[in-house]
């Protein structure tokens, strides 16, 4: 028994979704269907989740939401017309819309049930598509599949308890359809995963049913060793393991949310990466445990965007207590960091660009001079952070010297390194004008 995920690409349009209804009814073992939002049927197209999170926005705002109401309205329209679906499941959608929009609920929570009616809607056409080509499907809403959430808006978690109730649909005859991307807290209220979260359904769903294999189609025939934007042609993966695909996810590899394997990972549920515009392509398996015959380094990752927050101090490492109240800082600021590498008498906070508002900064400065009391403190931007992958890194010999020459190679000065315990990668960083040369050199010492 399988359960499939199709992420926004690979239903964007009637065609991408005939295409889904094809690769479903070529094989009888998948039962569970788990569908994203459409996404964007060419390059300069808007994803319909974009265009929902800008609905709320200017709902928040108190501004005219007509033009963007119409604009989806309108996608919605296309795909379902073109399918010849009945005409209301459009008014269907068009109603929770408006619904949402008149409701008196909090902001928050009327901007979390905009944005999940992209996957719900997409779950009902895609359901409908398939009783017209001859399956019998159904579509369940995550409330009634048992996809119970902790309250945290944009942020939820799932919770134990889903997993049992999950289990109940193996029960069920038939497809089971499911949108992605949201789930209900135990009070019934709608809560979103983080962006990307269909990705996280879809595992929850596999490890909840217990699937045989958990498939997730995208628009690519594998995972490559690296990004096929800075290299071409590079080599595909056919074999992960869970930590190294989290590890690439984590650090700019595009085909899976970081946190989005942990279910299937917990109940150790192999997933298989394929592409829906090529659904014999063999794709890329995730499995628990590495092959100890296979290479060590699988992959290069990379991604811009990182600050480097400095902070130096005489007899730093003397002082109980200093890395624990300079993280304090941060947290107080709600501030999430990457990495952090120390000295004896300094310490470096790498954090996402994203993270700090020019408010946030002016405030961390200050407490960390008025609290800390360094010698030297600043705040450098434009660092780019490239990861070298593979389970099995601490005890393969040469890794670190392989990559250090191939930034000598390539002229590029390594600005910070940090590996500490990790067995599964090393992190490089470097000014991200360098990154796409320190990249290709890296590939060509380790692949080629």
């Amino acid at each position: 028994m399988k359960v499939v995920k199709f992420g926004g690409s690979s239903v964007a349009s009637d065609e991408q979704i005939k295409k889904v209804g094809s690769i479903i009814a070529d094989d009888s073992e998948r039962k569970f269907v788990v569908v994203s939002a459409p996404g964007k049927r060419f390059d300069d197209d808007v994803k319909i989740t974009d265009l929902l999170i800008e609905l709320s926005e200017l709902v928040l705002q108190n501004k005219s939401v007509e033009k963007i109401f119409s604009d989806i309205m309108e996608r919605f329209a296309d795909i379902i017309n073109k399918l010849e679906l009945s005409n209301s499941i459009l008014i269907g959608i068009k109603q929770s819309i408006q619904n949402t929009l008149d409701s008196e609920s909090s902001d928050q929570m009327k901007a979390d049930r905009l944005k999940s009616i992209g996957e719900d809607s997409c779950a009902k056409i895609v359901s409908e598509y398939l009783k017209t080509i001859g399956l019998n499907a159904h579509y369940v809403s995550p409330k009634e599949a048992g996809i119970i959430v902790s309250d945290e808006p944009g942020n939820a978690q799932v919770l134990p308890e889903s997993f049992g109730k999950l289990y109940e649909l193996r029960k069920r005859d038939g497809i089971i359809v499911i949108p992605g991307f949201f789930g209900f807290t135990n009070n019934g209220r709608l809560m979103t995963f983080p962006r990307g979260g269909s990705d996280i359904t879809g595992s929850i769903v596999a490890a909840g049913v217990q699937a045989d294999l958990y498939e997730n189609f995208t628009d690519v025939d594998s995972v490559y060793a690296v990004n096929p934007k800075i290299v071409s042609n590079p080599e595909k993966i056919t074999t992960l393991t869970y930590k190294e695909m989290r590890e690439l996810s984590y650090s700019g590899f595009g085909v899976f949310h970081d946190e989005a394997l942990m279910p299937a990972f917990q109940a150790e549920i192999p997933v298989c990466i394929k592409n829906t515009n090529n659904p014999a392509s063999p794709g890329t398996m995730i499995v628990s445990e590495k092959d100890p015959r296979s290479r060590c380094v699988v992959g290069i990752a990379s991604d811009t965007g990182f600050s480097n927050l400095y902070v130096s101090k005489y007899l730093m490492n003397r002082e109980i207590g200093f890395g624990r109240k300079l993280l304090q800082i941060l947290e107080d600021e709600s501030i999430s960091f990457e990495h952090a590498p120390s000295g004896i008498d300094n310490m470096s906070v790498i954090i996402r660009d994203s993270q700090l508002t020019a408010e946030k900064e002016i405030n961390v400065i200050n407490r960390i001079k008025q609290e800390l009391n360094p010698e030297t403190i600043s705040i450098d931007y434009g660092f780019a952070m490239i990861m070298v992958v593979g389970e099995g890194m601490m005890s393969a010999v040469g890794i670190a010297e392989k990559s250090a020459a191939a930034f000598a190679e390539a002229n590029i000065n390594i600005e910070m390194i940090n590996q500490g315990s990790s067995e599964v990668s090393v992190m490089f960083g470097i000014r991200k004008d360098k990154l796409e040369l320190a990249v290709k050199s890296l590939y060509h010492k380790f692949f080629e």
